[in-house]
């Protein structure tokens, strides 16, 4: 039986050096050559992606432009805007991809909502980083005019961060399954997806933005995907990342991966939600494994085993490379 992979892909990765709608397609153009590999290895894909940058400056445009007539949008209605405009980018990046391999697959993006508890803590204390990098002077400034919140983020900058609640729940569940079992790629749960609580009048959204990875394992979960695949800007996880010391790990299991958690090794808003996303998921299918790399290395991956590799209890005794795992 084919193998089903999820592939998470930063939004960072979506926006480079040029912030203008067609530098942004340029560089996924660019990402669908690697991601259509997967497609043309034979495996069924599911497909995320963040929104942190182009949502940042979203907000940052509609503050700018602010009016009684034309107010500002609501953070979960600019993470749907995002969510859009980022998944018409990506469908139309595949589509033209898989059509010059001589590939024929249906692509579609769903809007996707994503369930979290209206008493998350993520509420209370925002870690999610949204838009521009800024100095700490710049930040510090930003921060007197607003009430806002800034963080330095992984010695790149200061960024402004947002709530970033757990999803517990996928309203488009069924939705996803569906499309999938019928073959064709699908893209979901873009930019975390757009967050909602459930009340008593029904779905509500909330001022949030959901972190992709965890989006990501909660839509890998319920497809009971095979692989989960985090792409992010490096290659490997690391321990001591950034000093003399620096490791690259490669193969790690569970209990060496919560170790170095505990100790504090990954930071928080960047390598730490990958990390523990990672772990929720070979927890949860533990005859599955997964992948954080950077998009470059997933070719390698495809190849030989690339990356950091986190097997679950029961994927760790077989340490299958990814393409054995194909029943063509």
């Amino acid at each position: 039986m084919t193998k089903t992979v999820v592939v998470a892909l930063g939004g960072n990765a979506i926006l480079t050096d040029d912030p203008t709608a067609a530098g942004q397609q340029k560089a996924l153009a660019k990402t669908a050559t690697s991601l259509v590999s997967l497609i043309e290895a034979g495996y069924k894909v599911i497909i995320s992606h963040g929104n942190g940058p182009q949502v940042g400056n979203l907000l940052l445009q509609q503050k700018a432009a602010a009016s009684k007539e034309n107010p500002e949008m609501p953070l979960d209605t600019s993470v749907a805007m995002t969510q859009g405009s980022i998944g018409y980018w990506l469908t139309q990046a595949l589509d033209n991809e898989l059509k010059k391999r001589g590939l024929k697959k249906p692509v579609v993006a769903l809007l996707t909502q994503v369930i979290v508890a209206a008493d998350d803590e993520g509420f209370v204390n925002p870690t999610k980083p949204v838009g521009p990098f800024l100095t700490a002077e710049k930040a510090e400034a930003e921060m007197k005019m607003s009430e806002a919140t800034y963080k330095e983020d992984a010695g790149r900058g200061w960024r402004k961060v947002v709530a970033s609640p757990k999803p517990i729940g996928i309203v488009e569940a069924q939705t996803i399954k569906t499309l999938l079992a019928t073959d064709i790629l699908v893209v979901a749960g873009g930019g975390g997806g757009i967050p909602v609580i459930t009340t008593d009048a029904g779905l509500v959204g909330v001022e949030a933005v959901i972190d992709k990875d965890f989006a990501s394992e909660k839509i890998a979960e319920i497809v009971n995907a095979d692989e989960l695949i985090i792409l992010t800007g490096v290659p490997n996880v690391a321990v001591h990342f950034n000093t003399p010391e620096q490791k690259n790990l490669t193969t790690v299991d569970i209990e060496t991966l919560e170790k170095y958690k505990a100790a504090g090794e990954f930071a928080p808003g960047s390598m730490l939600p990958k990390v523990e996303a990672a772990l929720a998921f070979v927890k949860a299918r533990p005859k599955a494994r997964a992948v954080i790399t950077s998009l470059d290395n997933l070719d390698a991956l495809l190849k030989e085993d690339a990356g950091t590799i986190i097997y679950g209890n029961q994927s760790l005794e077989q340490k299958s490379h990814l393409k054995d795992y194909i029943t063509h």
